[in-house]
């Protein structure tokens, strides 16, 4: 059997005429007694030595052969009356397909062959297609740098687009099915999902208004003034991007159960999904908007200086730079506010002030500690903090504090060069991965308290070693500035005021002073 490219299955001339070959003498009939070894001769190719044996029920059955076949003992005599005759493959193909269904009129038919169902298309690729606005132009008369404009402008509208399909593909096939089948519940959904579906008809209004503005010749001239109109509706990003924090969380927590994991993995294989999971879709909204400025920059850097947007671009660039920047601060300060709550303390002295007074994180991470132990670090605005990640049954995961936090403001930062030795027992074999070398590390202690020892830590690798030292050294200098104000701001409050009035006093009157001074 055999495919054809339209999915159809077909039985193969030459299978047919192997399996089907009848023996037979001079004169034509079926010879009864048993069937001698039988060479088949096609017309353009040398014999195959190919015997087969076939019952004597299996012939009365059968078709007869459309091809040419004689015992072996007699191929002499038939030999010069088969000659070959030298014809074209396919010919000789319609040939045999034309004999073979000119035989079938007495015999009896073979059953169909099953159709094997094609399944219909996804109306979902899985790549997208790169398109550029030149490939939809036929001809123009431009220059080099307005092309370049219109290709910018054209990549934000073409983005715009398919964020529209990847959220409303998110409803359609994600939220809805997971509601109705009741794989999870609806505030568990809500949780997860967000405000994501009032983005959709925001990113529609912004397509429109590019659309409306595309000339005869597919060009837009000032787009300043739509985008300057249009960044004002991003605040709805505040709302959306807040939530993605416990969003995640929920998440993750929810893949342990086997039902969500089976519907969520299905999705994943399917083509619509461009094997993209559920996270990657929900955290497109945040990527597109980070997106913004990169484009405005670039429209603005191919906007020649006599074009009407040269005056509106860089008031529009910097509203959605603001946007952008508020989106970040109270993104940040919902994850610091959520891991916070997720701390739990062994014993009261760990509860620092100067973790409940933070307002964001640095940063967070997994690192080893000189044991090898995995723990995951916050670097909040004001401590340092080492955890062992746990799990609670009500809360989800959680985070146990190992050892004492230290505030920021009293760390000491030492990078450990790679290659130093590790000195036996400060650095053990599972800190090391066995070597005597130490490599991706860095220690961290307090000044002014020697009852703490310092924390030496291992990074993954290089470069997430690099972003902690410069996150702590940032986080340092910050919170030295802020201990500075707060005991500057401290003293004048408490400052003698006899004092404090001499100081207020102008020094041009030397009366004034020495009255002062008498009080």
């Amino acid at each position: 059997m055999e495919v054809d490219e339209t999915g159809e299955t077909w039985t193969s001339c030459a299978a047919m005429l192997e399996t089907h070959s009848i023996p037979c003498d001079h004169a034509g009939k079926r010879k009864q007694d048993p069937e001698p070894v039988v060479r088949i001769i096609e017309d353009d190719e040398e014999e195959d030595e190919e015997g087969e044996m076939m019952s004597d029920h299996m012939r009365d059955s059968e078709e007869p052969s459309n091809k040419r076949v004689k015992p072996v003992a007699k191929s002499n005599s038939l030999t010069g009356v088969l000659t070959p005759v030298k014809t074209p493959a396919l010919k000789r193909i319609g040939q045999s397909i034309s004999r073979s269904i000119s035989f079938r009129t007495e015999a009896r038919p073979l059953p169909p062959a099953p159709l094997r169902s094609r399944s219909k298309a996804s109306s979902y690729p899985r790549r997208r297609n790169s398109q550029c606005w030149s490939d939809t132009v036929e001809s123009h008369d431009l220059t080099v740098k307005e092309i370049k404009r219109q290709e910018v402008i054209y990549e934000l509208t073409q983005g715009e687009r398919q964020l529209i399909d990847d959220l409303s593909l998110v409803k359609k096939v994600y939220y809805e099915p997971m509601l109705k089948l009741e794989i999870m519940t609806k505030p568990e959904l809500g949780q997860i999902f967000g405000t994501l579906d009032s983005l959709i008809p925001l990113h529609q209004d912004l397509l429109g208004r590019l659309e409306r503005l595309r000339g005869s010749g597919k060009t837009i001239g000032q787009v300043g003034p739509t985008l300057m109109n249009w960044f004002p509706c991003l605040e709805a990003y505040v709302t959306y991007c807040r939530n993605q924090v416990g969003a995640k969380a929920l998440l993750d927590q929810k893949k342990h159960e086997k039902k969500v994991e089976h519907f969520l993995r299905l999705c994943q294989e399917s083509s619509f999904s461009r094997k993209l999971d559920l996270w990657n879709f929900l955290d497109l909204p945040r990527s597109r908007l980070v997106k913004y400025p990169l484009l405005l920059k670039e429209i603005q850097k191919c906007t020649p200086p006599e074009h009407p947007d040269e005056d509106t671009l860089p008031d529009a660039l910097e509203l959605v730079q603001s946007i952008v920047a508020e989106v970040n601060k109270n993104t940040g300060e919902a994850e610091c506010q959520f891991y916070r709550q997720g701390l739990v303390y062994l014993e009261d002295g760990q509860r620092l002030q100067e973790i409940q007074l933070s307002r964001f994180l640095y940063c967070h991470g997994e690192l080893k500690n000189n044991k090898g132990q995995r723990l995951h670090v916050f670097l909040f605005e004001l401590a340092l903090v080492l955890t062992r990640p746990g799990e609670d049954r009500d809360r989800g995961q959680v985070f146990h504090v190992y050892r004492q936090p230290l505030p920021n403001a009293l760390l000491n930062l030492e990078e450990i060069p790679d290659g130093e030795p590790g000195g036996g027992g400060t650095f053990r074999g599972a800190f090391t991965g066995g070597s005597d070398k130490v490599k991706n590390c860095f220690r961290v202690s307090s000044r002014g308290r020697s009852k703490f020892h310092p924390y030496s830590l291992q990074a993954n690798d290089s470069f997430s070693r690099q972003q902690w030292i410069t996150c702590l050294r940032q986080a340092i200098v910050q919170s030295r500035d802020r201990t500075a104000q707060t005991s500057q701001s401290q003293l004048s409050l408490h400052a003698d005021p006899a004092v404090y009035h001499i100081a207020q006093l102008s020094l041009s009157s030397d009366t004034e002073m020495a009255d002062h001074t008498c009080r």
